[in-house]
């Protein structure tokens, strides 16, 4: 059947581009395989990412799966990183959708850099580079009802509460509620 409208951004807008270096963000690279490792170690990011890795051949695995799904226009994360490139933490891009140029937003800071603003100002920066460079019109951020860190970090990046989505999020303790944020470029 025939789509009474067009895609809103055409295939190959994100795997056409060198997935860029954003200011204090950059693409994962191998060597940042001990810091990936110690991030999935942590408890509260284990917590809220349902993820662990074991040890650094799967770190390198984690993140060499960005390459391909940056090519297969799915997803796509960055080290953010402070002055002198060490990894603080990780922002990126789910559920990429080209037909709705919308995509969902994830982020997690390594325990010694937190509380120093740094998921936030990223969320700002990757923001601007998906609406200004990219072309997205929407971009949405979920994380658990009982995620409050994460809940003040999208409230403090211009994300409003859209609403609960009841039992939508399956982590290691069961189901979670979620909240729902999200911004547009029509309202940015």
């Amino acid at each position: 059947m025939p789509k009474l409208v067009e895609p809103a951004l055409p295939a190959g807008v994100v795997r056409d581009l060198k997935q860029p270096r954003l200011d204090g963000m950059r693409p994962w690279e191998e060597p940042d395989a001990a810091a990936a490792q110690e991030a999935f170690s942590d408890a509260e990011i284990q917590r809220w990412h349902v993820l662990r890795l074991d040890d650094e051949d799967e770190a390198r695995d984690w993140i060499a799966q960005w390459a391909r799904r940056w090519a297969d226009e799915e997803a796509a994360s960055w080290a953010i990183v402070d002055e002198s490139d060490q990894v603080l933490g990780q922002i990126g891009l789910r559920g990429i959708d080209l037909v709705e140029a919308a995509a969902g937003l994830s982020y997690w800071v390594l325990p010694a850099a937190r509380g120093r603003g740094v998921a936030v100002r990223a969320v700002d920066v990757l923001t601007r580079w998906c609406f200004d460079e990219l072309g997205l019109v929407r971009l949405r951020l979920g994380h658990s009802t009982r995620n409050q860190q994460s809940c003040r970090v999208a409230t403090k990046a211009g994300f409003p509460l859209e609403g609960t989505q009841l039992a939508s999020m399956r982590h290691a303790d069961g189901w979670h509620d979620a909240h729902l944020h999200a911004r547009t470029q029509l309202a940015s």
